[in-house]
């Protein structure tokens, strides 16, 4: 596991968010969403890069991998995290379970959420390659029919920084954090919303916060065990 504290100097104010990512790939992207989205956090990343690799050979998430990754979390919040995102859909059942005293958001649960709470009669999925854009279409049709959501859900596979055609769809989601570089220049190409996993989680993560402080613990998102999908 490798920790680093990315704050704006010694002492700065703001808000500590644990960044916890199986994979390099999301980091930045994560980072760029709570700049974005959430600029009084500071956040400090934890990678531990095993752990797809790890899920993968054991033939999903394991009883001893979620052990593994509420250890992180504790050793977040140990480090004074106030709050903890972890960018990867797999370990989301983790995330949903957690009862550590701050909020733990899972990685696009804030996304589909907002995705389906649009109003939007159709959601185009945008991802790189197929395993990804089929683990997150599935998984937003399984959310919109638990929400009873009348929204239709359609998919593609594109190049980062294309843009397609959305046909009927009124609104987009990028089913990977490495995509999220690209939501704003996306949704002014196209005039429709663009719901990034970043944004959304770190828009969440802020609200969760301030619900904790005046209401006490917020609940945390909870998402599918599915295949991580930056």
């Amino acid at each position: 596991m490798n920790g680093s504290d990315r704050t704006r100097g010694p002492g700065a104010p703001g808000v500590r968010i644990a960044l916890v990512s199986a994979t390099a790939a999301a980091v930045g992207p994560a980072v760029a969403g709570l700049g974005a989205a959430f600029p009084e956090a500071r956040p400090w990343n934890l990678l531990d890069d095993a752990l797809l690799s790890d899920a993968d050979a054991a033939g999903g998430l394991t009883p001893a991998l979620a052990d593994r990754m509420r250890r992180l979390i504790a050793y977040a919040v140990e480090g004074g995290a106030q709050g903890v995102l972890l960018t990867c859909s797999l370990y989301g059942p983790v995330a949903a379970r957690a009862d550590v005293g701050v909020p733990v958001l899972a990685a696009d649960a804030a996304a589909f959420a907002a995705a389906l709470g649009g109003g939007h009669r159709e959601v185009l999925v945008l991802a790189t390659f197929a395993a990804a854009l089929d683990d997150s279409v599935d998984r937003l049709r399984a959310a919109a029919r638990a929400a009873r959501s009348p929204t239709r859900i359609v998919g593609r596979v594109v190049a980062p920084g294309a843009v397609p055609d959305p046909g009927a769809a009124d609104a987009v989601l990028l089913a990977q954090y490495s995509l999220a570089p690209h939501a704003d220049a996306l949704a002014e190409a196209l005039g429709l919303p663009v719901h990034a996993g970043p944004h959304a989680a770190a828009r969440a993560l802020r609200a969760a916060l301030r619900n904790a402080a005046a209401e006490g613990p917020a609940e945390s998102p909870v998402e599918g065990d599915t295949p991580c999908s930056e």
